[in-house]
C-alpha cells in the first residue's frame, strides 16, 4: 500500500451554507486517481467513514450495484422512469436490503424521478411509488383495485400493472427483474 502525507485545505463555504461553515479539500496524487479508473468524465466517488479513516472508492454504477446484490441472492429490479419516450432516470432497487441507487439521464429535476435528490432513501422510493398511483383515499378506489385485479392497495403492484401512468402528465415506468 502506498502512503502519502497531505494537508487539508479549509475554505469558507459559499451558497446557502451558514455563516461559519467551511469546506475541506485534499489533493490526491493523479497517478492514484488514474489507477482507480477516474478521469474528468468519470469522477464520481463514494466517501466512507468508519470513525477512524476516510476511504475513497469509485462510485458504483447502477449495473454494478445490481450485479453485486444479485450475487448475494437478493431480489433486484430496474425501473426506468420516462417522460414520453425519453429515459430520465434508472432506479436499481434491492427489495431484500431495501436499498437503491439511481442514475439520472436528464438535467431538468422536474423530469427526474427524485428531483434534486441524487441519493434517495428507501422511504423516498416508497413515496415516489405512491405518487405514481391513485391516492389511497380517493373515491372509487375499491372499484379501481377490482379492475386491476388487486385485493388491496399496494403501490408496487399498481405500478407493475399501470406503469405508473397518470392522467395529468406524460411520465411512466418500465419495470424489469434484474437478472
Amino acid at each position: 500500500m502506498q502512503q502519502r502525507t497531505a494537508k487539508i485545505n479549509f475554505n469558507a463555504a459559499g451558497g446557502t451554507a451558514s455563516g461559519n461553515a467551511t469546506t475541506c479539500k485534499v489533493t490526491i496524487p493523479t497517478k492514484w486517481v488514474k489507477e482507480l479508473g477516474l478521469d474528468e468524465l468519470h469522477r464520481n466517488v463514494e466517501l466512507l467513514f468508519d470513525g477512524n479513516r476516510i476511504i475513497l472508492v469509485p462510485a458504483a454504477t447502477g449495473v454494478d450495484f445490481a450485479r453485486q446484490k444479485k450475487k448475494l441472492g437478493h431480489s433486484v429490479y430496474r425501473l426506468e422512469y420516462y417522460d414520453r419516450d425519453q429515459l430520465c432516470t434508472a432506479i436499481y432497487a434491492d427489495f431484500t436490503d431495501e436499498m437503491l441507487t439511481v442514475e439520472n439521464y436528464v438535467e431538468d429535476p422536474v423530469k427526474r424521478a427524485f428531483g434534486n435528490n441524487r441519493n434517495p432513501s428507501w422511504e423516498d422510493f416508497q413515496l415516489f411509488l405512491q405518487e405514481r398511483c391513485l391516492p389511497k383515499d380517493r373515491a372509487g378506489l375499491r372499484e379501481y383495485l377490482d379492475t386491476l385485479g388487486l385485493a388491496e392497495y399496494d403501490p408496487w403492484e399498481i405500478i407493475r400493472i399501470t406503469e405508473g401512468r397518470m392522467a395529468e402528465d406524460h411520465q411512466w415506468l418500465r419495470i424489469e427483474v434484474y437478472s
